[in-house]
């Protein structure tokens, strides 16, 4: 009587084992190991940390907690902990901080790629589990993967394409990264001692992430590493030209507002929605048929643009900037300050305030500001940008425009402005 496998089976299963991921010899590339993972990985600790930090700030900047209209996580609980009023100095703080925030996620795209190539024979380790420390170190790999494509992903999605993944960007992000830097953190803290190690040594050590039976090398890591890094300075050179105007945004290849400016002369900068896609009616905005209603303390006014041109103008250089991380520079703005129609409706002081606008399609078509926003007399209801009056797609026949805020909060096509607790 035969007891056991017989030897010509186990061969065979022996050689389908081999055949399949969760086989050390599977995974065949001499360029996989400790060093090459450790060098992307402390690359991704300073990259990713960077990103959260500016994805936090980005989303301070919209003052959730002011108002509902500006909130669209509102259940976010104790992950607001941080948030604060976002100051309006200096007047580029947005733009350099989403510039950081949308440039540097694209440029790592390479370099995250790479990384969970090098990993990817530990995603099929068995026995799944040997001890408590490898368990948890399993799960937070496996979080940090999925949460590292998830995140990626729907940024991307949202920069290039205006967004077309399900659902809404703003929660699926935002609850996103908090799960993926989770995982990061807890793999960081249990992987960063031995990613040191590996970089200080000058031979590879044996590790289950190096090929029991590598095949012929047909580039060196070296050359892997060139061709990681070339990736990402492409990505950059043809990314990060969307924050500048002139000649430099031309090389913005990559980038949905990149290349030559829309038109010539004094409004022919880059913006997001059109008044056609907005749903403004040209019979609404004419100078006759117009009037901004400000609500306040003392009561209502109704002004039209004329009333408007009666009071005192004036002047401010301010970008625009957009979470989806392009940028003008300073466009020339002229208005009436807002800290000036709150007046008009009683408030010395200025407070808060709630601005309607008459646009019909499109996220933020009510959005709230703070009172130091209010106050600074920089924050115009500007009538004019460059020396001439707003074209219907730059937010004829007035638009808000703050300094250091995000291009959704500067609200175009204004109708309607509250002042007071909102």
């Amino acid at each position: 009587m035969v007891h056991g496998p017989l030897p010509g089976v186990a061969r065979a299963y022996g050689r389908g084992m081999a055949r399949t991921p969760f086989s050390p010899a599977f995974w065949r590339s001499p360029l996989r190991g400790p060093r090459l993972t450790s060098l992307l990985g402390v690359v991704l600790l300073g990259g990713i940390t960077v990103l959260f930090l500016t994805g936090l700030l980005s989303y301070a900047a919209y003052n959730p907690d002011l108002s509902p209209v500006n909130d669209k996580t509102p259940d976010k609980g104790i992950l607001g902990f941080y948030l604060f009023s976002w100051p309006t100095d200096p007047h580029w703080l947005y733009r350099l901080n989403q510039g950081v925030h949308v440039t540097l996620g694209i440029t790592l795209i390479p370099v995250l790629l790479a990384k969970l190539w090098s990993v990817v024979p530990k995603l099929f380790t068995l026995p799944p589990a040997r001890s408590l420390a490898h368990a948890l170190e399993r799960v937070s790999l496996l979080l940090l993967v999925g949460g590292a494509l998830f995140e990626f992903v729907t940024g991307v999605l949202n920069v290039q394409l205006d967004y077309v993944f399900p659902g809404s960007f703003y929660p699926l992000h935002f609850y996103g990264a908090w799960v993926f830097f989770a995982a990061f953190v807890a793999h960081a803290a249990l992987k960063t001692p031995a990613a040191l190690r590996n970089l200080r040594q000058l031979r590879e050590e044996k590790d289950e992430l190096v090929s029991p039976e590598p095949a012929e090398a047909t580039v060196s890591r070296r050359g892997a590493l060139g061709l990681v890094g070339g990736g990402s300075l492409l990505l950059l050179a043809t990314t990060a030209g969307q924050n500048f105007d002139g000649p430099l945004r031309r090389t913005a290849l990559l980038a949905p507002h990149g290349g030559a400016e829309p038109g010539t002369g004094p409004g022919a900068f880059q913006i997001n929605k059109t008044a056609a896609y907005a749903g403004i009616d040209a019979a609404e905005t004419g100078d006759q048929v117009w009037r901004l209603v400000v609500v306040g303390r003392t009561g209502t006014v109704r002004l039209g643009r004329a009333d408007l041109l009666r009071l005192p103008l004036h002047s401010a250089a301010l970008p625009i900037a957009c979470v989806e991380g392009w940028s003008t520079s300073d466009q020339w703005w002229r208005g009436v300050r807002l800290r000036d129609l709150a007046a008009l409706v009683g408030y010395d002081d200025p407070p808060d305030v709630l601005v309607e606008s008459l646009q019909r399609r499109g996220a933020f078509r009510r959005a709230a500001l703070r009172a130091n926003q209010v106050a600074d007399p920089r924050s115009l209801l500007a009538l004019f940008v460059n020396g001439e009056e707003l074209t219907p797609d730059h937010g004829h026949p007035a638009r808000v425009i703050v300094p250091a805020a995000p291009g959704v909060l500067n609200t175009k096509w204004v109708a309607h402005m509250t002042f007071g607790d909102l």
